[in-house]
């Protein structure tokens, strides 16, 4: 459950995008800006809501876009970590959203109206531009992600699931992602999603806990991995540097 919190700690959040913000910019919205807390699987939107707050994950929240398949599962698109927000980033208005968002790693966040955002883009064009920007790398992502979904082996999709949450967890050896929700990310069933951490695990890649995956070999997932993360990476440091997450960086 999205649960409200006090105050900001008299500090900027630990959102990347928030801290991209020079300081005028900043102060447009700080006001308006509310700390919550998230619980895993808590829905942020449903298809068809009433997009009316931007929520920005801070820290190692992570939020995944889902989209409802005829065959009645839901596939994840996107996950969305501290270099971003989501709902209501470019909108004039309130639009319905289009898919189910929901917080897939539980932690800090700050929520904006959107009305607020907007009103306050109307005042400072650079504010407008980092979000435009920011609106074009999330774009990137997606088309990046059906290319992934097209052409590389599940084997490489996981590494590369596992590797992007890592990057959006601190870099923590524990991804706290289980087989199904791994399989979910995939778009593919359990039990196929379980034959491919049982052949990383007999290579000594990773092994697996309750509630979680914990990574042996960096190295070695990297190699199974196919290439898009870096090429996300590529377009968010052109576009928009210093977003994407960096831990090495501690950003």
């Amino acid at each position: 459950m999205l649960t409200r919190r006090n105050g900001m700690a008299g500090e900027r959040p630990f959102n990347n995008l928030l801290r991209r913000l020079n300081d005028a910019d900043f102060a447009l919205i700080e006001p308006h800006l509310v700390a919550a807390d998230a619980d895993p699987n808590d829905v942020l939107y449903n298809p068809g809501d009433n997009v009316e707050t931007v929520h920005f994950p801070c820290g190692p929240s992570l939020v995944s876009y889902m989209v409802a398949n005829e065959d009645g599962r839901d596939v994840e698109t996107v996950l969305i970590g501290r270099e971003g927000a989501v709902g209501g980033i470019v909108s004039q208005g309130y639009l319905p959203a289009y898919t189910r968002i929901s917080v897939k790693f539980a932690g800090p966040f700050v929520r904006l109206p959107v009305g607020k955002l907007d009103a306050a883009k109307s005042k400072s064009r650079t504010l407008s531009n980092v979000f435009a920007r920011y609106a074009d790398c999330m774009l990137a992502q997606i088309f990046q992600s059906t290319a992934c979904n097209a052409i590389h082996s599940i084997e490489q999709r996981t590494a590369k699931w596992m590797i992007s949450a890592m990057e959006r967890t601190d870099g923590e050896d524990v991804v706290p992602l289980t087989h199904e929700q791994l399989a979910t990310l995939l778009g593919v069933g359990r039990s196929y999603t379980s034959r491919v951490i049982q052949t990383f695990r007999v290579e000594g890649t990773l092994e697996t806990r309750r509630g979680s995956i914990l990574v042996r070999n960096r190295d070695a997932l990297r190699n199974r991995s196919c290439r898009c993360n870096e090429a996300v990476k590529a377009h968010f440091d052109e576009v928009l540097r210093g977003v994407y997450p960096d831990p090495e960086k501690g950003n």
